[in-house]
């Protein structure tokens, strides 16, 4: 997905390089992901639009579902959660 911030995004503050952005624009998830889906411009098409003024918060709780990020920028005030490609997790089967 695409994470804007700046004059021309539906973002707030609506400024190029803010401080620190509170809402940020998505576009064109991958898939359909539903903690994004109110914000949709086109509900209909849910990989095909863009999601406006997205509380901060939800963003950063959509990267950390999905295991971080492979890579790319930030607006300012998204936290940057890398993903671990070296991250493994113990399962019973494996002890």
């Amino acid at each position: 997905m695409s994470v804007q911030g700046h004059e021309s995004a539906y973002c707030n503050p609506r400024a190029d390089d803010a401080e620190k952005y509170t809402e940020v624009e998505v576009g064109f998830p991958s898939e359909k992901e539903p903690l994004i889906v109110p914000w949709a411009e086109d509900k209909a098409r849910l990989t095909e639009t863009v999601y406006g003024y997205v509380p901060v918060s939800v963003v950063t709780n959509v990267i950390a579902k999905h295991g971080g990020i492979v890579r790319g920028q930030l607006p300012n005030g998204v936290p940057y959660l890398s993903a671990l490609d070296d991250f493994l997790v113990d399962t019973p089967d494996q002890k």
